[in-house]
């Protein structure tokens, strides 16, 4: 199993930055992948920007050029650096990882504020 646990939400104003964090417990030998996925209020949840293990990276198109997905292999963590946030990019984020089991499990998710 992994356990996965995200931090580094909060409230920013818009035009700020944030840098999430997620830290990987367990068997971290059996990810395949890991990611960040978001869920505003009422609405479902989204792709924000996934990292295989080989390091191909991809970004949802409303986050491509402010969002950096990266990790730290040594420290068992994935970040998410946030750039000109926005207040549409309110929302609880999820850290993802997909196993080689063919299983996935998700974060207990942090909330990002972007308000004025």
């Amino acid at each position: 199993q992994v356990q996965l646990v995200e931090s580094g939400g909060g409230l920013v104003q818009p035009g700020g930055s944030l840098r999430l964090s997620c830290g990987a417990s367990g068997s971290i030998f059996s990810i395949n992948a890991m990611g960040w996925y978001r869920q505003a209020p009422g609405k479902q949840r989204e792709l924000v920007a996934t990292i295989t293990r080989a390091g191909t990276i991809t970004y949802a198109d409303s986050v491509k050029d402010r969002f950096t997905i990266s990790r730290d292999s040594a420290k068992n963590t994935m970040y998410l650096q946030m750039n000109s946030l926005k207040p549409e990019d309110t929302a609880v984020y999820y850290c993802s990882a997909d196993l080689s089991t063919g299983l996935g499990t998700w974060g207990q998710g942090t909330q990002v504020t972007v308000s004025s």
